[in-house]
């Protein structure tokens, strides 16, 4: 196993590794416009090993891109790195003010990607420089009053599950993405001028989906819209579900995923829904029963594959109806999105566990797990494996809210969405790796 960490030598140039062939591309999140989550490469049908593992100094929440053989990933250690697909060995890394939990795409030669400092970059893909920033002082988390129930009923409190920013979509010289004042962007890429935007009632984390010249994406306002991806008018929304009084069941951190004329995407209201694509009308709602969808979705042959949060379910349902097929039971739950590569789904849990489902079998391949949860998840686990909240969270007072949450992050969850490119998958961890397994 090799292993870099983030103090390795920058400023390699671009170029091809002598004797290694380049890893497929999977240059944005979800690998696509329509974030399909599906990949190419063969992916790996039976675990061998870490090939290598690159640490920073945060936790990596933002989802890998590929291009060129560079692996681009952000950091919470306010940084984005570029490190080499082969052998992980760092190319270069750029600093932010902040957090850097939006997963990067790269096109056209620049890597677009947001930090919680409140801007917006592209940077050089080969050099790691500076092209442009867009300032967005407005950026922050949900919040709202009596969040999850917590204590003080009249004060208002940022979310700590809101951990993700959106991630951009690039499509012929226009980059677009959401941003916690409330509003979708859509900017110049060349040059981060603003072409337009649209603002919803809140919060925007979600990542944009496109296709046919729409622009899919939900709000922490509850509703989820189309938007024309040339000029920003909205051609349609969809209200999901409330939650006044401790505002659990509300919200849209999912992004949508587009198949065959469909839009589907999870909701807090513990929803899973399909909307037709043109209209907005809906086809079905598959009800999670109180368990939050967070994760996207992925579409294949007739059948949607998506993972829950607490009730910690693999769902198979129709595609045409949303009736359930089957679903496999785990312990912890899911926020990272799921990714298919021919037979085998990968989708990481909370607690520190990527795991490889053979979608024929419908049962567990394999399973690899992060150093931090083999480290660390006995200490917040109960007897039977599943997660132990009495251990870290003390009361319902926010401030312990916010401490069990960070607590629980220890155990080496993976929030970051696995990549698969060629016969690799690309995964980050909150113990602050991102992992090249084959």
């Amino acid at each position: 196993m090799t292993r870099r960490t983030a103090r390795g030598v920058v400023g390699l140039a671009l170029l091809p590794i002598a004797g290694c062939a380049f890893a497929q591309d999977a240059p944005m999140f979800r690998n696509d416009l329509a974030h399909s989550g599906i990949y190419a490469g063969p992916g790996v049908p039976t675990f061998h090993g870490v090939k290598w593992s690159f640490h920073t100094l945060g936790e990596v929440t933002s989802s890998p891109a590929i291009a060129g053989g560079v692996v681009f990933f952000g950091s919470n250690d306010g940084k984005l790195y570029a490190v080499e697909a082969e052998t992980g060995a760092l190319r270069w890394k750029f600093a932010t003010k902040s957090r850097v939990t939006s997963s990067p795409a790269v096109s056209g030669g620049l890597v677009y990607f947001g930090s919680f400092d409140g801007n917006f970059y592209a940077v050089d893909a080969a050099t790691g420089k500076l092209r442009w920033k867009f300032a967005d002082p407005g950026e922050r988390r949900y919040t709202a009053t009596h969040l999850h129930g917590s204590l003080p009923v009249g004060e208002a409190m940022p979310d700590p599950f809101d951990v993700y920013l959106s991630s951009p979509a690039v499509q012929n010289g226009v980059v677009y993405f959401g941003s916690g004042d409330g509003n979708v962007y859509a900017l110049n890429a060349a040059s981060g001028s603003v072409r337009w935007k649209f603002h919803t009632g809140d919060v925007v984390h979600a990542s944009p989906a496109l296709a046919e010249g729409r622009l899919y994406i939900g709000s922490w306002d509850s509703y989820f819209y189309a938007l024309d991806a040339a000029t920003g008018q909205e051609r349609w929304h969809f209200k999901t579900g409330e939650d006044r009084d401790i505002h659990n069941q509300v919200g849209i951190q999912s992004s949508a995923t587009v198949a065959a004329g469909v839009v589907y995407f999870g909701c807090r209201d513990s929803h899973l829904y399909a909307l037709d694509a043109a209209t907005g009308a809906k086809r079905w709602a598959y009800d999670n029963k109180g368990s939050w969808v967070i994760v996207s979705p992925v579409v294949r042959q007739g059948r949607v594959y998506f993972a829950t949060s607490d009730s910690a379910r693999l769902l198979e349902l129709n595609a045409a109806d949303g009736s359930e097929v089957r679903s496999l039971q785990f312990l912890w739950p899911f926020f990272a999105s799921p990714a298919i590569a021919e037979n085998l789904l990968y989708v990481g849990g909370q607690d520190g566990r990527l795991l490889a489902i053979d979608l024929s079998a419908w049962k567990t391949a394999w399973t690899f797990q992060t150093e931090g949860s083999r480290k660390n998840l006995a200490a917040l686990a109960k007897p039977d494996g599943g997660p132990n909240y009495e251990a870290a969270f003390a009361s319902t007072f926010y401030d312990d809210l916010v401490s069990g949450v960070a607590t629980m992050h220890r155990v080496g969850m993976i929030l970051s969405s696995p990549v698969v490119s060629g016969d690799t998958v690309y995964v980050g961890s909150s113990d602050g790796n991102l992992y090249a397994l084959q």
